[in-house]
């Protein structure tokens, strides 16, 4: 099969596209690459001519690279929600529009399967514990409020063209990728456990937020493209495990418990508006999945990774936020002082 995944080059995409590749299928990764193409040296290296990176942009890439493509992994956008807010509007524009252009372009194009990359954070301040796939949806970001409006959008397109259409409502993702994040709760409470002792918990730690490592995520989407089409054709699977549901104050003391010396601070902050613990009972049934990394093995795996030195903590692209920011920065600046397409020379 021949997968064209969006968002190739991140957090989830540099984990994917290598494991897509190791299990046999060509894969296209379609990415801006803001963070580097080096996130996917590794698979490049290994894996030649069967991975080809496209540096485009899902707002106004063109069909021509859905030639030859059987399946869509749409796993690109802004990624978590204070980058969103820095820029509404381009959230908007990336997330939903790009969203809805690029279904919409492969539906043309004739591919005949899409994965769309949603989030439980669609349930926002669940009424329940326990969330289904059936649960009402109550978004309080823009972040999730595009992930529901993409999801619709999603399965508008499959109601008017041969394509199997299926969503993936990701639970919070942690652990070691191509593309580590430390602003994703369990890499960055982790990390700040190891370097400063110290973890501390905001928006009152009683919120509920259901878990998932980055390579069963990667399995996970494995799994339904690898499906006969009538199985998950209009399915929506929350993509996660019960046992990794936990209170943000008990994933502070779980952590603490693996640095010895280190605290646990409560933060004078607002309660957080997201509150949501999340069934995957769907996926362990209709699929028969269970994600095989607890948030233990995630825990001691970041570990492992600091003390080594494989990732690097101060590395500005392991934050989503800061590294916009930057990038907003370059941006103001090259509008400002560059003269005929030049800064300095």
């Amino acid at each position: 099969m021949h997968v064209l995944v969006t968002g190739g080059g991140g957090y989830i995409g540099s984990t994917l596209v290598p494991h897509l590749l190791g299990r046999g299928h060509h894969v296209s990764a379609l990415d801006r690459f803001f963070f580097g193409e080096q996130t996917l040296s590794g698979a490049q290296a290994l894996y030649g001519d069967r991975l080809h990176l496209v540096r485009a942009d899902v707002r106004t890439a063109g069909e021509e690279v859905f030639e030859g493509v059987d399946a869509l992994v749409d796993l690109a956008g802004i990624s978590n929600d204070p980058a969103c807010e820095l820029d509404p509007q381009l959230t908007l524009e990336t997330n939903l529009e790009g969203a809805r252009r690029m279904h919409a372009a492969a539906a043309r194009a004739g591919v005949g399967r899409i994965v769309f990359a949603s989030s439980c954070s669609v349930y926002g301040h669940g009424a329940s514990e326990a969330l289904t796939e059936s649960s009402e949806l109550n978004p309080v970001s823009l972040y999730a409020r595009c992930k529901v409006e993409g999801e619709r959008s999603l399965f508008a397109v499959a109601a008017s063209a041969p394509v199997t259409a299926t969503a993936l409502r990701f639970a919070t993702v942690f652990g070691l990728s191509g593309r580590t994040r430390f602003d994703v709760a369990v890499n960055v409470m982790t990390k700040n456990a190891y370097l400063y002792r110290k973890i501390t918990v905001d928006g009152g730690g009683k919120q509920w937020r259901p878990f998932v490592h980055v390579r069963d995520v990667a399995e996970t989407i494995a799994t339904v493209l690898e499906q006969p089409c009538e199985r998950v054709a209009g399915q929506v699977y929350n993509v996660g495990s019960d046992a990794n549901n936990l209170r943000i104050i008990n994933l502070a003391y779980r952590i603490r418990d693996h640095v010895p010396g280190c605290e646990v601070v409560m933060a004078a902050s607002d309660p957080d508006l997201r509150d949501y613990n999340v069934s995957f009972e769907h996926l362990r049934e209709h699929l028969g999945f269970v994600p095989r990394w607890s948030i233990d093995d995630g825990i001691e795996e970041v570990l492992a990774g600091l003390r080594e030195g494989r990732v690097d903590p101060e590395d500005r692209r392991g934050y989503t936020l800061k590294h916009y920011s930057f990038l907003c920065d370059v941006e103001r600046a090259w509008r400002e002082l560059s003269l005929a397409g030049r800064l300095l020379t």
